[in-house]
């Protein structure tokens, strides 16, 4: 994980992030990231996670509805 990244995702913390206030940006971060790539390289890393993956073609179309 390069230190770029790290400072890019500290420095644009979600809007609950800034809420709840963090006294190490910086280190949130890391561990934001470091969980988010466990859960990217390794679906089933987290117990009640799951990553979908679909290609544009496998999307539904606009017009189309659930309902």
């Amino acid at each position: 994980m390069s230190d770029d990244r790290i400072g890019h995702r500290a420095a644009d913390l979600l809007p609950e992030e800034l809420v709840a206030g963090s006294e190490d940006p910086r280190g949130q971060a890391e561990a934001i990231l470091a969980d988010s790539d466990e859960r990217e390289a390794d679906p089933d890393a987290a117990p009640d996670s799951f990553l979908e993956r679909r290609r544009s073609d496998q999307t539904v179309d606009p017009d189309e509805t659930t309902r």
